[in-house]
């Protein structure tokens, strides 16, 4: 498959079919994998990912791209631009690295760099912004890398893991983004 986006050592494209088949659906069922966001407090299926997939085919107000690992077409993880309003040109950005052998060697980073890139170039956004759990450590690092700027604190506003956890916010505006 044609890749939409492509950074040095990753491609970002479409999901697929064939993605419900691989790894992918068992991310959200893998404690560690979800420690840093909502999901895993259901069970998720490879039908659960099947309808996800066609659902992004269909839809204007998400783009959720597989990240794929260039060297051995290896799926790791999936990122994405969410709740895209025109209107007010703006978008919630999410990455979920899911193949723990992918941690931690800058495949986030790089995704994120190319699909805000597309976000503020080819969607003509204006803002980008997301929240996490105030301890997840990787994705405070990985807005902040991108430039974002912390804007505020959602206290205790999730349940996860048997606590209460807080939501640091953060956002970007296009003439904020460094591009590399």
């Amino acid at each position: 498959m044609t890749p939409l986006l492509q950074g040095s050592r990753l491609d970002l494209r479409a999901l697929c079919d064939a993605d419900a088949d691989g790894p992918y659906p068992g991310w959200l069922n893998d404690p560690l994998v979800c420690a840093g966001n909502s999901h895993g407090v259901w069970p998720y299926s490879r039908e659960m990912a099947r309808e996800f997939i066609a659902r992004s085919r269909q839809t204007r107000d998400v783009l959720t791209l597989a990240m794929v690992v260039r060297d051995d077409g290896r799926h790791i993880g999936n990122i994405s631009l969410q709740a895209l309003q025109a209107a007010n040109r703006s978008a919630e950005f999410a990455v979920l690295l899911g193949d723990r052998t992918a941690w931690g060697l800058g495949y986030g980073l790089e995704a994120a760099r190319l699909i805000v890139a597309h976000g503020f170039d080819n969607l003509n956004l204006h803002r980008i912004h997301c929240g996490t759990f105030a301890d997840n450590q990787a994705m405070l690092a990985l807005a902040r890398k991108l430039g974002m700027q912390q804007e505020g604190l959602r206290r205790q506003a999730v349940y996860k893991r048997g606590a209460w956890l807080d939501v640091v916010e953060f956002g970007l505006l296009r003439d904020e983004f460094v591009r590399t």
